[in-house]
């Protein structure tokens, strides 16, 4: 398969399309936040606008890898992991941090999407998609965040609209 040139996001449809050509594209379920669209710093929104990801972590990871703080924990998500956490906000396998392009929208001051950690990035597989449930970030099932994130680069373009 050929390089993802963009990706957008539809926070109505709860998708991820990667364009490969103006007219080869992938459909992804996604989940994105449970408070809706939004810009502001500690909303918990998805920002919208336009933006890129701006670093890919956590390549040579195995799937249902913990990470925190973008660092892998040691942690392998499991159904008995998850039991003994049941409130923890899982983030696995890859993470695609987004960077807003548009200053004032999502670049900048307290609408800076990198710096509310927004990311693309894997969820565990009980987590239902298609569905808003995440505090900000666009959750998808691990075998597809490795898919997309195995034919991207930093600096592809990311439109989330609704």
């Amino acid at each position: 398969m050929s390089a993802i040139e963009r990706i957008e996001i539809d926070l109505c449809r709860q998708s991820l399309r990667a364009w490969h050509t103006e007219d080869n594209f992938v459909d992804y379920c996604v989940s994105t936040a449970l408070n809706g669209p939004g810009e502001m710093l500690d909303s918990e929104c998805t920002p919208r606008g336009l933006h890129e990801i701006c670093e890919l972590i956590g390549a040579d990871c195995a799937p249902n890898t913990v990470f925190v703080g973008r660092r892998p924990t040691g942690e392998l998500h499991s159904a008995t992991l998850a039991a003994e956490q049941p409130h923890r906000d899982w983030i696995l396998t890859r993470i695609l941090w987004l960077s807003g392009r548009e200053p004032g929208r999502n670049l900048g001051g307290s609408c800076d999407t990198r710096a509310r950690y927004i990311y693309i990035h894997g969820t565990p597989d009980a987590t239902p998609l298609g569905v808003a449930g995440s505090r900000g970030c666009v959750r998808m099932h691990n075998r597809d965040v490795i898919e997309v994130f195995d034919q991207v680069r930093v600096g592809t373009p990311v439109d989330i609209h609704e």
